[in-house]
């Protein structure tokens, strides 16, 4: 069967990371879900940009949360590239959004950006703070969830089941077939992060995982294969 392929931060591999750039690249290699993160700007804006601070992706310096979204969109965030604030994603594509919240402070303001927007057909919350699926469940009760984890994913399975997530995101070094075992069992999808090479998609396969978060356009390709 093919395996659902997750665009990380649009494809990081290729474009810089977590940009329109990057997100309309990978809508345009077929990837079928593109995964973000979520910050919020010293005045409240819902900013995508993986870390905390912004020196790391941009030629600025400084914690998102003590800059504005004015000066957040006067940094370069590669090629050129700005910042950009999660409504303008909506605009510029069109695929499936899993929009990871790395501040549980931005879980309401995602949330009411889901509902006025409608998109509750087209954005499952993903993070890795059980606090922030929650206080998502609270606003949006019907909205998918996904629970992220790396060295906790041996106890996944059955803190998703928990917070009603349908889908645990594993970093590929801590599965192992018990886990995936568990979570099938317990009706619960698993795929895992991240995929960007053969051997790793083979790792993949073995495990019988449901899909691939990954950096590069070409697994796209490879994940739509038999095994």
């Amino acid at each position: 069967m093919p395996l659902l392929t997750v665009g990380h931060r649009g494809v990081m591999g290729v474009e810089p990371e977590n940009t329109l750039r990057s997100f309309v690249r990978a809508e345009r290699e077929g990837l079928d879900v593109i995964e973000l993160d979520l910050h919020l700007s010293k005045d409240g804006a819902l900013v995508v940009m993986h870390d905390a601070d912004v020196a790391r992706t941009t030629d600025g310096a400084g914690p998102i949360g003590e800059l504005t979204l004015a000066q957040l969109r006067a940094l370069d965030a590669g090629h050129g590239e700005r910042v950009p604030v999660f409504e303008e994603v909506v605009d510029a594509v069109r695929s499936p959004l899993q929009a990871e919240i790395k501040d549980r402070a931005a879980a309401r303001v995602l949330a009411d950006t889901i509902k006025r927007r409608e998109l509750h057909d087209r954005v499952t919350v993903i993070s890795f703070h059980a606090e922030a699926l929650r206080e998502t469940r609270e606003h949006l009760p019907d909205i998918p969830l996904v629970l992220v984890a790396g060295r906790s994913s041996p106890t996944a399975p059955e803190r998703a089941r928990e917070l009603g997530a349908g889908m645990i995101s594993l970093e590929l070094r801590h599965v192992d077939a018990d886990i995936v075992g568990r979570a099938h069992a317990a009706g619960i999808k698993v795929i895992s992060w991240t995929v960007n090479t053969d051997e790793d998609l083979a790792r993949v396969r073995e495990l019988g995982l449901d899909g691939v978060v990954t950096d590069m356009p070409g697994i796209r390709a490879a994940a739509g294969a038999p095994a």
